[in-house]
C-alpha cells in the first residue's frame, strides 16, 4: 500500500517539478543549435541517445513551433514519469519498446507516422545496451517511409549519472549545444548498413 501511495504521489508531482528544473535549465544556459535550419514538413522519426533525451523538446520546438509528436516511451514506471513530463511539453507518447510488444509498437509508430504526427525514439533504449541500435527504428522508418533525424545534445557543464545510459543532466550557467542531421533516408539500406550510419552519426560529438 505504502509503495501504491507513494508512486501516486510521484506521479502527480514529479513531472511538473521536472518540467520547471528542464525550463530553468534550459533558460539559464547559452544555447548553440549545430544543426540545418529546416528540415522539411514531412512527418519525422526524431532520434537520439537515450542519456541524452531531457533537453529534446526544446530541439524539436526549432523544427516544429506547434508540437505534433509522439514519443515511444517504455511502460514501466520511471516511463510514466517521463510521458507525463514531455506532456508540459506538448508531446504525446507510445507506450512500449521496441524490444518488448515490438509489433504492437512498431504498427503504433507506423500508424502515428502516417496520420502526421512526428516519433521520437531512443534507438538504444528503454535498458540498452547503451549506444546500440536496436532494429525497431529501421523497421518503423522503412515500413512508414519517413525519414530519420539525428538528435544529440552536448553540455558544456552537467552531472552524469552511474545509470546504465549514463544520463546527462546539465548544469546551469554553461552551453547546450544541440546537433542534427538533415533528414537520413534509410529506406534502400539493409538493416546492418542503416544502424551503423545511425550509430556513426550519433556518436560524432561524444563528451
Amino acid at each position: 500500500m505504502g509503495k501504491k501511495i507513494f508512486r501516486t504521489l510521484a506521479l502527480l508531482i514529479v513531472p511538473f517539478v521536472a518540467s520547471l528544473f528542464i525550463r530553468l535549465i534550459y533558460l539559464s544556459n547559452k544555447k548553440v543549435f549545430h544543426a540545418p535550419e529546416t528540415i522539411g514538413d514531412e512527418p519525422t522519426i526524431f532520434a537520439c541517445w537515450h542519456g541524452e533525451l531531457l533537453m529534446l523538446p526544446y530541439l524539436y520546438a526549432k523544427y516544429r513551433k506547434t508540437p505534433h509528436a509522439k514519443v515511444l516511451i517504455s511502460s514501466h514506471f520511471d516511463g510514466m514519469l517521463i510521458s507525463k513530463t514531455i506532456k508540459y511539453f506538448g508531446l504525446g507518447t507510445i507506450e512500449g519498446s521496441t524490444n518488448r510488444n515490438a509489433a504492437r509498437v512498431l504498427m503504433q509508430g507506423i500508424r502515428a507516422l502516417k496520420d502526421g504526427y512526428d516519433i521520437g525514439i531512443t534507438p538504444d533504449g528503454p535498458k540498452g545496451p547503451r549506444h546500440e541500435v536496436a532494429d525497431g527504428i529501421i523497421a518503423m522508418a522503412q515500413k512508414a517511409k519517413a525519414k530519420i533525424v539525428l538528435v544529440e545534445m552536448k553540455p558544456t557543464k552537467y552531472w552524469q549519472l552511474k545509470s546504465w545510459d549514463r544520463f546527462t543532466i546539465p548544469k546551469p550557467f554553461g552551453t547546450l549545444n544541440y546537433y542534427s542531421t538533415s533528414p537520413i533516408d534509410v529506406r534502400e539500406m539493409d538493416m546492418q548498413e542503416a544502424k551503423k550510419v545511425m550509430k556513426e552519426g550519433l556518436l560524432k560529438h561524444e563528451i
